[in-house]
């Protein structure tokens, strides 16, 4: 009886080796294959090498060898923004400069919140006006409540209101041991990428009415997390909490709450992190092979600030991170 049941099950086993034995010989076969090739999937091919750069921090973008792309030159506007007065904190470059210029080509009036990258400011102003629309540059820290308070007040006393308030400014440092993890760094990202949102967001609030909204800038280290940036991680974490938290709050009201989770993106933002090496690896080791650049990601800001596309999206945490897995 074990003999035949032997018989009858050996053509499977022989089966699976030979299938096995198959794919031994394409992995073999794939691992002959140069690097993995970076994915390019719209409309312009983007850069795939980042330049092995070091910024001082805040970190300016006119300062970058390599240039961040934020114009969008194929995006045409279509007044989803007609009208729409905003605020966008940390608009000086990156993620921010690419939203306020896009911002702007759907109609919207702008307010470029910044540390101290005068520079970098004054070009993303010149952008905003040359597609057409209203700016105002405004200096400050969002780490305190009163420039939060008094950026607001400006703004408003300027343009009769605001509608929609882009949290985006953010401090990431890292640290590979948590033991290493100064009071000092810890507090300085705490109070830069969450209770700067919660303040910013506090101050705009009683100026926002139905069909407003608020757009959150998470990441993709809030979803899974980085293990030399723990606390940068964390806040952005809370970020995502704290926009569906508040998305139920400001559901009554008609006020939206959302946020955009992106991936590696060419920014000042890392290259006044990491060592010059390794900036060159920057966006690697993502899905697709590369680092986004800002025009990339700042559709999505429009997508979520539009009433025409949004109105019935709110607490979401839309990932732009080139792929499921960042």
């Amino acid at each position: 009886m074990a003999t035949a049941k032997k018989t009858r099950t050996a053509p499977t086993a022989a089966r699976q080796r030979r299938l096995q034995d198959q794919e031994k010989v394409k992995d073999a076969h794939a691992s002959k294959k140069s690097a993995k090739k970076a994915t390019q999937a719209g409309s312009r091919r983007q850069p795939e090498n980042m330049p092995a750069q070091h910024l001082a921090k805040p970190g300016n973008e006119h300062e970058l060898q390599l240039q961040p792309r934020f114009l969008a030159p194929d995006y045409v506007g279509s007044g989803k923004l007609q009208g729409k007065r905003a605020i966008i904190t940390g608009a000086d470059s990156g993620i921010g400069r690419a939203v306020a210029v896009l911002f702007a080509r759907e109609g919207a009036d702008v307010a470029v919140l910044h540390l101290d990258e005068d520079e970098d400011a004054r070009i993303t102003r010149e952008h905003v006006e040359a597609e057409g629309t209203r700016c105002i540059v405004i200096k400050g820290d969002v780490r305190d409540s009163r420039f939060c308070d008094r950026s607001v007040k400006q703004v408003v006393k300027a343009w009769g209101g605001v509608d929609i308030l882009v949290n985006n400014a953010a401090f990431q440092l890292h640290c590979h041991r948590l033991e290493d993890l100064e009071d000092a760094h810890l507090q300085e990202t705490l109070q830069t990428n969450i209770a700067g949102y919660i303040q910013m967001a506090r101050a705009v609030l009683p100026h926002l009415e139905e069909g407003d909204c608020i757009i959150n800038t998470g990441s993709e280290t809030g979803l899974f997390g980085s293990k030399s940036l723990i606390d940068y991680s964390s806040t952005k974490g809370a970020i995502h909490a704290f926009t569906m938290a508040l998305a139920s709050q400001l559901l009554p009201r008609g006020i939206r709450v959302n946020a955009v989770a992106p991936g590696p993106v060419w920014t000042p933002l890392n290259p006044a992190d990491k060592l010059a090496p390794d900036v060159a690896e920057f966006g690697k080791n993502s899905d697709m092979g590369r680092a986004a650049q800002p025009e990339e990601l700042s559709p999505a800001y429009v997508f979520l600030a539009s009433p025409i596309t949004a109105s019935y999206i709110s607490g979401v945490v839309l990932p732009v991170m080139g792929g499921p897995h960042g």
